[in-house]
C-alpha cells in the first residue's frame, strides 16, 4: 500500500520535479505574480467606458489606456531581459514589483489634478512593471520542471491570471459607483483602489526580497534543453540530447530570428494580444451600446466583464488539463478555429446569440497566450531568455489594435467592430497548424 501511495505521489509531483529537485514551492510563488498583473489588467480593461462617459471621449480616445499600458511592453521588454540576464530572475521580479507599485501610487497621488494625460503616464510606469514581471515569470515557469510538460505548467500558472481578471472588474465597480461629474472631482474615484493596489504590491515586493528562490542560470537553461551533459542538480548525470526537431530536448543551432517557429510565434503573439485587448476592452461598450438588444447600463458592465473573465479562467484551467491528453498545437488550432467561427456571430447583431458567442470567444481565447509562448521558445536553449524578451515585447500589439477597433466601431457601430480581430485569429490558426513546427 505504501509503495502504491509513493507511486501516486510521484505522478502528482512529476509536473514540478526535474533532476530529482521538486520546484513546487517556487512555482507557487511565481504563480502569485500572475495573479497580481491579472488584477491590473482586469481593472484597466474595464475603465474604457468609464472614461468615455466621465471625460466625454470617443472610443478610440479612451483606448489610449490600453495604448499606454501595452505600449510599455515595446519599450521595456528588451531592457527587462537585459536586466534579468545581468542580475537574475529574482531581482527582476522585485524590480518589476517596485515599478508596478510606483505607477499605481502615482496614479492615486495625481488623480486630484484631473489630468487624463498624467494618468496615461502612470499607466506607462505600471506597464513597465508588468513587462518586467512577465519577462521573468513566463520563462521561469517553463523551467520549474521537465521541459516535456512546459506548456502544461505555464497554462496552469496563467490560470491564476485568469482568476485575478475576474476580480479586477469587481474592483472597478467601486470606480463606476463613486465617480463624480463635478468639475475638479471627476477622477477622484480612482484614488482609493490604486492606492490599495500600490501598497499591496509593495508588500509582495518585500516578501520576495526575503523569499529564497532557486536562480535559473544559463547553465540550468542549457541542461533543461539538453544542450550539455551533466546537470547542476545531479552532477555528472547524462542529459539526453536529440537531433530530432520534434523532440522536447532538441536544441536549435540557428540564430534566434532564423528559427521560423519563433519568428512566426512572435507575430502570432502580437496578433493574439492585439485581438484579446480589443475584445476585453469593448465588451462593456458592446452590452451598453444604444443599438444593442438586449442592452444594459454601463454601470453594470463590470459584472458582465467579470463573467467573461471567469469563463476565460475556466477555459485556461480546463485547457491546461486537456494538454495532458492532446498536443498543445492541436488544441491551439481547435480553439482559434472556434474563435474565428464565433466572431462573425458576435458582429452580426443577432441579440442573445451574439452575446453568447462573445462569451464563447472569451472561453476559447484562454489558452492562446501561454501556449504560443511555450511553443515559440521550444528548442531555443541558451537563446531562451532573449527569445522570451521578444515574446513579451509582442504584447505591445495590445497598444495599437484597440484604437483601430475603436475607430471602426465609432463609425459602423460596436457590433461591427468585432469583425476586425478575425484576420488576427486566422494567423494564430495558421501558426498552430504549420508555423509552430520546429525545423532543423
Amino acid at each position: 500500500m505504501q509503495i502504491n501511495n509513493d507511486i501516486t505521489m510521484a505522478k502528482k509531483q512529476a509536473l514540478f520535479i526535474k533532476d530529482g529537485v521538486n520546484y513546487l514551492k517556487p512555482f507557487a510563488a511565481i504563480s502569485a505574480l500572475f495573479f497580481l498583473w491579472g488584477i491590473a489588467h482586469g481593472l484597466l480593461d474595464t475603465l474604457d467606458k468609464n472614461f468615455q462617459e466621465m471625460l466625454h471621449l470617443h472610443k478610440w480616445q479612451s483606448s489610449m489606456i490600453q495604448f499606454s499600458l501595452y505600449g510599455a511592453y515595446a519599450i521595456m521588454a528588451i531592457p527587462a531581459g537585459m536586466f534579468m540576464k545581468k542580475y537574475g530572475y529574482k531581482k527582476g521580479v522585485i524590480f518589476g514589483l517596485i515599478l508596478f507599485a510606483s505607477g499605481a501610487l502615482l496614479s492615486a497621488a495625481t488623480a486630484p489634478l484631473q489630468s487624463f494625460f498624467l494618468f496615461l503616464l502612470c499607466l506607462l510606469i505600471i506597464g513597465s512593471g508588468l513587462t518586467t514581471l512577465e519577462t521573468a515569470a513566463n520563462p521561469y515557469t517553463t523551467k520549474l520542471g521537465p521541459p516535456e510538460t512546459a506548456e502544461r505548467r505555464i497554462n496552469f500558472s496563467q490560470s491564476f491570471n485568469g482568476l485575478a481578471w475576474t476580480i479586477g472588474p469587481l474592483i472597478a465597480l467601486y470606480i463606476y459607483g463613486n465617480r463624480s461629474h463635478v468639475e475638479g472631482e471627476k477622477m477622484m474615484s480612482i484614488v482609493l483602489p490604486f492606492a490599495i493596489i500600490g501598497l499591496a504590491v509593495l508588500a509582495v515586493a518585500f516578501i520576495f526580497m526575503r523569499l529564497k528562490l532557486p536562480e535559473i542560470t544559463e547553465e540550468d537553461e542549457h541542461a533543461a534543453h539538453g544542450l550539455v551533459q551533466g546537470s547542476s542538480a545531479v552532477p555528472g548525470a547524462e542529459v539526453e540530447i536529440s537531433d530530432d526537431p520534434a523532440h522536447p530536448r532538441y536544441i536549435t543551432k540557428k540564430p534566434l530570428w532564423k528559427n521560423k517557429h519563433f519568428k512566426t510565434g512572435f507575430i502570432a503573439q502580437a496578433c493574439y494580444v492585439a485581438a484579446q485587448t480589443g475584445v476585453f476592452s469593448y465588451l462593456i461598450n458592446f452590452i451598453s451600446d444604444h443599438g444593442q438588444h438586449p442592452r444594459w447600463e454601463s454601470v453594470d458592465g463590470p459584472y458582465f466583464l467579470s463573467l467573461g473573465f471567469l469563463l476565460f479562467m475556466i477555459g485556461r484551467i480546463s485547457g491546461s488539463a486537456l494538454m495532458k491528453y492532446y498536443e498543445p498545437a492541436k488544441l491551439l488550432a481547435f480553439y482559434s478555429l472556434a474563435v474565428c467561427l464565433l466572431l462573425p456571430v458576435v458582429g452580426s447583431h443577432l441579440g442573445w446569440p451574439s452575446l453568447i458567442a462573445l462569451y464563447g470567444v472569451f472561453f476559447f481565447m484562454s489558452i492562446m497566450f501561454p501556449t504560443i509562448f511555450a511553443l515559440a521558445i521550444r528548442g531555443l536553449g541558451p537563446q531562451t531568455k532573449r527569445g522570451a524578451s521578444f515574446l513579451v515585447m509582442a504584447v505591445a500589439g495590445g497598444a495599437f489594435f484597440p484604437p483601430i477597433m475603436g475607430a471602426i466601431s465609432d463609425v459602423y457601430g460596436m457590433s461591427k467592430g468585432f469583425f476586425v480581430p478575425i484576420p488576427l485569429f486566422l494567423f494564430i490558426l495558421y501558426y498552430a497548424l504549420k508555423g509552430s513546427k520546429v525545423k532543423a
